[in-house]
């Protein structure tokens, strides 16, 4: 156990530490602190918590992945997708707004952190690989708008509701009538001036004079910006006393340490969504981390982020937040503003908490309009259709697990679509291996190599069927294979050998191997040999282990080349009759 603490990554950059890079990660961290303030706020909202709860997540959490985490720049907190499943998890159990509404919500993250750090320990970290991109950017696309059309009741001050597309669109005209348009006039100049931001404001600075990097740091937290200023107005004219929602009392200074309050039932009950939780805030956060460790030069380990941000989940539990994950917005920015280390994170975590003691007080009179505004447009910029187009163009299965996802998380809700996600991943990867790629070779004249009879012009032999074949072997393909030699077979009535090319071939199951021994029998019976060529090592020491070897009818060569040299030499000779072997 010593030596795997001495393992972890702080102590690996705390060897290194020293002023200059403390100077550039407080920097940094000052700049993320900044950012994050109104982004905590604001997906807390979202999930259905008090505002405080999403500083709450904004703290320890950093702490712990400083400590854990194997990014340099990876920043930790509440994001918007998280927010959402929580509400959508937490809503079906308790009422929003009351105690019990929030003690789920902070249980959710202990159980998500757990079951991230058992993932961790046993380095699973493999199991991110069964969502496919593809499918993770439909998945994120439906969210986004299913996102942005809830935070629209807050714009215009109504009441309506709903975990899916159909039905937040359903509540929205219901009360249209009853929209508040002193709201609609602070929440729907606050969105356009943050699209405004994010497009034109960094342009505007360089124009005057300011440097490229912090003209772009100064765009990305721009939401402050608008806070700001809609706190002065609401302040100004006490917008609340004409129906204008605001954050109101926020709790001073930070909540006393403790663990979640168990309930059995209740963690069964929310099991299933802190497993989908913990997978895809698992997916997009070693997204983020990959790409920005690759800008370096440097690598993350997938197994430790799953133990940094299994810690960073049990320690917002322990702190009063609720489900974290790496953000992509606030991890450019903290890469941008040249954070070194996962110091940073934690130099954050204690400007957070100094807003809790200091600032909160001046929350009061935030309108929720312009928190909805700030994650409308936060979220709107991870909208992608084009992954449609791109994936029509170059896969239809692609294409369908895309589309799918998208349409069952519109439809159906965050949960249900990323289920879907995760199936049709699976599905579709056991459809496209269920079929493997097979092809017919002969030898390019004048060389030693072996092409697609349909795609080249090669020399081949009656007696001999070459069939290459291009994936591996198990369970769900073995039969295909089967079929494939017996029609092939079936064709040709002067065949003698069938030889198997397995360059591609990196493994080969009970399934597949109880295959090649009923294609070995029959073939026998046939009176047609069964050969193997280019068989790779590892998967040439199971056979060995197998006595498939010993009632072989052919041989295993070395290359496709000696196989043809040994079963069809007249097919290796030049024009000229002289033996083309070395």
């Amino acid at each position: 156990m010593l030596d795997r603490i001495k393992k972890l990554p702080v102590f690996d950059w705390g060897k290194t530490y020293n002023g200059e890079i403390f100077t550039a990660d407080m920097i940094a961290a000052i700049i993320v602190t900044i950012m994050l303030i109104p982004q905590s706020l604001a997906y807390a909202l979202l999930a259905g918590l008090p505002p405080q709860m999403g500083l709450y997540a904004s703290i320890l959490p950093l702490v712990a992945y400083a400590l854990f985490g194997s990014s340099r720049t990876l920043a930790v907190g509440p994001v918007a997708v998280i927010s959402l499943m929580t509400a959508a998890a937490v809503g079906k159990l308790a009422l929003q707004g009351t105690a019990e509404y929030a003690a789920a919500a902070i249980l959710l993250a202990f159980i998500s952190g757990v079951m991230l750090l058992a993932l961790g320990l046993f380095r699973m970290g493999f199991l991110a690989n069964f969502l496919s991109h593809p499918v993770i950017a439909g998945f994120i696309t439906a969210s986004g708008i299913i996102i942005a059309t809830s935070q629209l009741k807050h714009v215009f001050g109504v009441d309506a509701h709903g975990h899916n597309l159909l039905d937040l669109i359903t509540s929205l005209v219901a009360h249209v009538g009853e929209i508040n348009w002193i709201t609609a006039a602070i929440g729907i100049p606050a969105a356009l001036f943050l699209f405004w931001v994010r497009k034109g404001l960094k342009p505007l600075l360089i124009k005057l004079g300011l440097g490229k990097r912090l003209a772009d740091i100064l765009a990305k937290t721009g939401p402050v910006f608008a806070v700001a200023i809609s706190i002065a107005i609401a302040a100004a004219f006490q917008l609340d006393s004409q129906g204008v929602a605001l954050v109101g009392s926020v709790p001073q200074g930070l909540p006393a340490l403790a663990l979640p309050a168990f309930d059995l039932e209740l963690v069964f009950a929310l099991a299933g969504s802190a497993a989908l939780i913990s997978v895809i805030g698992f997916v997009e956060s070693v997204s983020v981390a990959q790409t920005l460790a690759a800008k370096r030069r440097q690598r993350i380990d997938p197994d430790q982020e799953l133990v940094g941000l299994g810690a960073s989940n049990l320690a917002s539990a322990f702190g009063g937040g609720y489900p974290v994950t790496g953000g992509f917005a606030r991890s450019v920015v903290n890469f941008d503003a040249g954070a070194q280390t996962p110091a940073a994170g934690a130099f954050t975590a204690v400007g957070i908490a100094l807003a809790t003691f200091f600032l909160t007080p001046f929350l009061f009179y935030l309108p929720k309009a312009v928190l909805a505004a700030t994650i409308i447009v936060a979220v709107l910029s991870l909208v992608d259709f084009s992954i449609l187009g791109r994936t029509w163009r170059y896969s239809k299965a692609d294409f369908a697990a895309v589309a799918a996802t998208m349409a069952i998380t519109l439809i159906w809700g965050v949960e249900f679509g990323v289920t879907a996600g995760v199936i049709t991943s699976i599905a579709i990867h056991l459809y496209k291996t269920s079929k493997p790629h097979t092809a017919i070779v002969g030898r390019v004249e004048g060389t030693e190599h072996f092409r697609n009879v349909d795609r080249h012009d090669v020399i081949t032999s009656k007696e001999v069927l070459s069939l290459r074949v291009d994936q591996s072997l198990y369970f769900a393909n073995a039969r295909f294979l089967e079929d494939k030699v017996y029609d092939l077979v079936a064709q040709n009535k002067d065949l003698k050998h069938v030889i198997l090319m397995c360059p591609a071939v990196n493994e080969i199951d009970m399934s597949a191997l109880e295959s090649l021994e009923a294609i070995n029998e029959r073939l026998a019976n046939l009176d047609v040999k069964l050969h193997f060529s280019e068989v790779k090592g590892p998967v040439m020491d199971k056979l060995e282990k197998s006595d498939f070897l010993q009632h072989l009818t052919g041989e295993v060569f070395l290359s496709q080349y000696h196989a043809y040299r040994a079963l069809a030499p007249h097919t290796c000779m030049p024009p000229n009759g002289v033996s083309a072997a070395k």
